[in-house]
């Protein structure tokens, strides 16, 4: 692929920040709600779009594989399969994770309008931090009710939006969880999957499935992103990983030959690794944890924090001086304003609590982190959610079948 240079996050060095007006991930969904007869679409869709044949399809594939970035990509998978077929690389969302990039994809909407700005968010109507995706408060107080869906999530879902049958293939262990069940309403049918060949079989069975019929098929792997945050992305589990995923898309378009099907292969995010020595635990940075109300949330690239009212000033002052050299320090109301998080006429009402006073984030591959009485903690070697490239950069892959 040919070398590309981006915008700057909020002009800072060695940075990049999303691109929402025709090179990201959301014009991505855009274009596909575009394709499938949305006519409300207010984001741009791709940029070029003759060069990625969606119109000419009768079924598109969009299988999402969490934490395959575009940098890994072109290191680890030079001369794969699916480096042979890379179309273009797109920009993540902002913060470049799962739960904000996911739910882009599952919703065709800005994390400026679905609001979830991290794997940690906080509202303090469910009594404060809270992972939205396993739907547990980080002092593990339960989260039950389905009352709470329409609350925590009020918007429709990708599947609502297009005009077409519409299925999905995921794991077994989170198919039917609150959070997908959610983002998943509009769907026509589940598939479930536990393993690479049984996701490869109901892929492939998705697609004839529909028969004469035009769709939508979306799947989602998971598993790549926890071999790396466990072992790390420069890791030989997942140097094994890739091999078998790539040798699985090729055999899913072989299979799918003469099917009229466009398979399109992306993910959320990219992956660095964070070694100990990068890890600080904000306990141990003066009296930085003092000032907070509550503790921190979103990820360990990039922290939220809410400070008490008396010390924001203070807390600016001595993070600038503490962490400066390994993070920066970005008061909250100006990545709100920036439009980092997205385009829309409907923001999220809650998105200035989830983004908080101010946002710690990581330079190089620094990571910060706190921890409550009882929360059980683990170690994590490959992260996501910075603003490197090689955090921000994701590829889109396009194989016509």
């Amino acid at each position: 692929m040919a070398e590309m240079t981006y915008p700057r996050f909020l002009d800072l060095p060695e940075t990049v920040a999303p691109d929402y007006r025709g090179g990201g991930l959301l014009n991505l969904m855009a274009s596909i709600r575009q394709c499938f007869g949305d006519t409300r679409v207010e984001t741009p869709g791709l940029r070029n779009p003759d060069t990625l044949p969606l119109n000419a399809a009768r079924v598109v594939v969009l299988l999402v594989i969490d934490g395959l970035g575009a940098h890994d990509l072109a290191t680890r998978g030079a001369g794969s399969f699916l480096a042979q077929h890379q179309a273009r690389t797109l920009t993540s969302v902002f913060p470049p994770t799962t739960a904000s990039a996911i739910t882009t994809t599952l919703t065709g909407i800005a994390p400026a309008e679905h609001g979830l700005t991290g794997w940690y968010i906080r509202d303090d109507r469910f009594g404060g931090v809270l992972a939205p995706l396993p739907m547990v408060r980080r002092d593990r107080a339960p989260m039950t009710g389905w009352w709470r869906m329409p609350r925590l999530f009020p918007y429709h879902s990708l599947f609502q939006r297009l005009d077409t049958r519409s299925v999905m293939v995921g794991p077994e262990s989170i198919l039917g969880s609150p959070f997908n069940l959610r983002h998943s309403r509009g769907v026509a049918r589940r598939y479930a999957y536990q393993d690479l060949p049984e996701l490869e079989s109901q892929l492939v069975q998705s697609v004839r499935d529909l028969g004469s019929l035009d769709g939508f098929v979306y799947a989602y792997h998971a598993d790549y992103d926890a071999l790396a945050h466990q072992f790390g992305i420069a890791s030989l589990e997942c140097d094994a990983h890739f091999e078998a995923l790539d040798a699985m898309v090729a055999r899913v378009s072989a299979q799918l030959a003469g099917s009229g099907a466009l398979l399109l292969v992306t993910a959320d995010h990219g992956f660095i690794d964070s070694p100990p020595e990068r890890q600080c635990d904000i306990a141990a940075e003066g009296q930085l944890q003092s000032y907070l109300d509550g503790p921190l949330w979103g990820e360990r690239r990039v922290a939220y924090c809410r400070v008490k009212k008396a010390h924001r000033a203070q807390f600016e002052l001595e993070a600038i001086s503490q962490l400066g050299d390994r993070f920066h320090v970005v008061p909250g109301p100006r990545l709100i304003d920036s439009g980092v998080f997205g385009p829309t006429a409907k923001p999220s009402r809650r998105l200035a609590e989830r983004v908080g006073d101010f946002a710690l984030i990581g330079r190089d591959n620094w990571t910060l982190y706190d921890w409550l009485p009882n929360e059980r903690r683990f170690p994590m070697l490959g992260v996501h959610a910075g603003i490197s490239a090689a955090e921000m950069l994701i590829p889109l892959v396009a194989i016509p079948c």
